[in-house]
């Protein structure tokens, strides 16, 4: 079986709200020097070997098509 990771991130150029409400919640509870928080998520994506020999473009291909917004998103993907 194969595994892989695919890491969502916000464009650096979209402003992320979520990310700023946890900067500040840091701060209020004394964690100084939190400059900047950016909010993403990460998907756990398990194939059978019989996709192993293209298994990065097809990630990449999901990512693309469903995983993440084009728009506003930036991805990674990670095979384990």
């Amino acid at each position: 079986m194969a595994k892989a990771h695919v890491i969502v991130r916000l464009k650096t150029e979209v402003l992320d709200p979520q990310g700023d409400a946890v900067r500040r919640a840091l701060e209020r509870l004394g964690f100084e020097g939190v400059k900047g928080v950016r909010i993403g998520k990460l998907i756990e994506v398990e194939l059978d070997d019989a996709h192993a020999a293209d298994l990065k473009p097809r990630l990449e291909k999901m990512a693309d098509a469903m995983l993440a917004n084009p728009v506003t998103e930036d991805f990674e993907v990670v095979i384990d």
